[in-house]
């Protein structure tokens, strides 16, 4: 907002509310913005735009990001080119990037024939996922993540006596948000895992594959802009991230003990030495 002109607190006031993973608080928090009196609202994840759109079919609400399946059926928009009603933003193609990453997992992994997958919870999907593993005859292993660090514990030793041999981090704001303890987990296990944003990787994960994260941050910047100067969500285009990168951290590589074919570093945007 700063890059279109804007000065917080001056040109621009910015109420943030967080559920603080307690999803059940959404609807308290839609409605604190409603009586803020917001002009737009800017909601992450599929839940709090679920929550913001229940709460009020007036306030334009930015989507930051629709990632899962079901934009359209749930009745959210009636279609990504012209949207209808006071929803608009940014489809992340969450579900079809995650076959991508199961596909480059492998591709960098080839031993590995069974696949670990973090269920993150309600509205996850794994068509795609399922479509690609079958296609590369590999096998998944679903674990559905429990609340708190137990959760992930119990979640890593259900992988551990499966016998997987690599893992997928899907999309999930849940996942980004806790990063760190998902690659510490999967180091101290030595399971080559796959993230969804460069910085996973930079971070210590072993390859990450996405949007640009600046990219789409911008992308909704704009929608914002666009809405405070008049235009109507609804008359906005849905819109898809263009720009994608692989990153592989090749001191992880080395951790792991572990050989990325050539074949696979050709095509990184960008390797961590």
């Amino acid at each position: 907002m700063r890059a279109l002109g804007y000065v917080e607190g001056q040109t621009v006031v910015v109420e943030s509310r967080s559920a603080e993973d307690d999803l059940d608080q959404l609807p308290r928090l839609a409605g604190e913005l409603i009586l803020a009196k917001v002009d737009v609202i800017v909601a992450v994840s599929p839940p709090a735009i679920r929550a913001a759109r229940q709460a009020t079919d007036t306030i334009p609400i930015v989507m930051s990001f629709w990632g899962t399946s079901g934009l359209i059926e749930s009745g959210i928009v009636a279609n990504l080119a012209r949207p209808g009603g006071n929803v608009t933003g940014v489809y992340m193609l969450a579900a079809e990037l995650d076959a991508k990453r199961l596909e480059l997992l492998v591709q960098a992994v080839p031993k590995a024939r069974k696949v670990g997958v973090l269920d993150p919870g309600p509205g996850f999907t794994l068509t795609e996922v399922q479509r690609v593993a079958k296609a590369l005859g590999a096998q998944l292993h679903v674990t559905t993540v429990g609340g708190g660090r137990e959760g992930y514990r119990r979640a890593f030793e259900s992988m551990a006596k499966a016998h997987v041999e690599a893992l997928l981090v899907p999309s999930s704001p849940r996942f980004f948000k806790d990063v760190r303890q998902i690659i510490e987990l999967s180091a101290r296990r030595g399971l080559p895992a796959v993230y969804e944003w460069s910085s996973m990787a930079e971070d210590g994960g072993l390859m990450a594959y996405g949007p640009t994260f600046a990219e789409l941050v911008g992308r909704v910047a704009s929608f914002v802009d666009r809405i405070l100067k008049g235009a109507k969500p609804g008359d906005l285009p849905i819109e898809q991230p263009t720009k994608f990168e692989l990153v592989i951290n090749l001191k992880t590589a080395k951790a792991l003990r572990l050989t990325i074919p050539p074949s696979v570093l050709a095509r990184a945007d960008k390797l961590i030495h």
